[in-house]
């Protein structure tokens, strides 16, 4: 068999772990031969691929990013786009896709399903908002950079006795924001699935600094106030028409600080959370999604995901992926409030 691997969307940690442990098990056990698509859909539309063979993946494990490339390129929304990528797995003999990607990179995967294309979907994602899945690779290592930057924002507060709000990624779900807001000791966790009370976040800041002590706050950067929209710098939108985020951190520090009249500042993660080497735990999960991904390819099962359940890899319908995004819960969040403003 022929088989193309593609990773879309943003790149993230574990990516690379996925395509070696696709090319290693379809080598060495079935004799498969694999094709890499270049930059995502891009090079699915425009027939860009590239070698990938056993040689092509050694030493890949801890690297970041993706040695394939990625794009947020939409072929739904080019004029044939669907018959181009067809053309493009024809040209090269292709008879199955592994597609590697989030929300919107396996929703143009659930399109291709349909109309006749023998895939199976690995998710991926920093944000953890995949739905289907326990969690996705990536995001543990998010939440781990995440994690120390807010320790070592802690200090740095405490010294100059000023409000530090941290913004991290989450455009709908705020996964990162609340594992890492925990797990470092935040003031304050604010999420896109619960909008918040200028008011109330005020008080927990005050209330903070009444114990002598200098208050972090964690936002997701889609979290928005009660009554209010996304901050965000501009209007601009990618080709999946999601707004390009940021600026929620800027605007919640001014707020603050006109409330408060102690000094506040912004740290904006950014893309800081994509980059650099996988934890190990994703680079795990990464390696069993591919492996199983393999499987999923031997027994024909396709147009469907690996995905996390417990500790079990299994496989459920694409359309779980693409049916919504998944959300933190509301009673999961109530858990901690008990350290807000404390």
């Amino acid at each position: 068999m022929r088989v193309g691997v593609l990773t879309g969307g943003g790149d993230c940690p574990g990516l690379n772990a996925v395509i070696r442990s696709v090319v290693r098990k379809g080598v060495q056990e079935y004799a498969w031969e694999f094709v890499g698509i270049a930059d995502g859909w891009s090079g699915a539309v425009k027939d860009v691929t590239v070698p990938l063979d056993v040689p092509a993946v050694r030493g890949i494990l801890p690297l970041g990013g993706t040695i394939l490339g990625s794009s947020r390129t939409n072929p739904l929304r080019l004029e044939n786009g669907i018959d181009r990528i067809k053309d493009t797995l024809a040209a090269h003999r292709i008879e199955a896709l592994v597609t590697i990607g989030g929300e919107d990179t396996l929703g143009v995967a659930t399109a291709l399903s349909e109309a006749g294309v023998r895939l199976v979907g690995v998710p991926k994602t920093i944000d953890n908002d995949v739905g289907g899945t326990d969690y996705t690779f990536g995001f543990d290592t998010a939440v781990g950079i995440a994690t120390e930057a807010i320790d070592r924002l802690h200090t740095t507060a405490e010294s100059h006795k000023r409000t530090l709000v941290v913004e991290v990624m989450g455009r709908h779900s705020g996964w990162i924001a609340l594992h890492a807001g925990v797990a470092g000791g935040a003031n304050a966790i604010l999420i896109p699935e619960i909008p918040f009370d200028l008011d109330q976040v005020g008080a927990w800041v005050e209330k903070r600094f009444e114990s002598n002590y200098a208050p972090i706050v964690v936002v997701a950067e889609g979290a928005a106030p009660k009554a209010g929209q996304m901050v965000v710098k501009d209007e601009s939108s990618d080709e999946f028409g999601h707004v390009r985020l940021s600026g929620i951190g800027d605007w919640l520090a001014r707020e603050l600080e006109n409330r408060t009249g102690k000094e506040s500042r912004t740290t904006v993660l950014g893309h800081v959370q994509r980059g650099g080497t996988p934890s190990p735990y994703d680079r795990w999960l990464a390696t069993r999604f591919g492996l199983h991904a393999v499987d999923v390819l031997r027994d024909g099962d396709f147009g469907t995901m690996v995905a996390l359940r417990g500790t079990d890899i299994v496989r459920v319908p694409l359309t779980d992926a693409t049916r919504g995004v998944k959300k933190v819960p509301p009673e999961l969040y109530a858990e901690f409030d008990v350290f807000f403003g404390t």
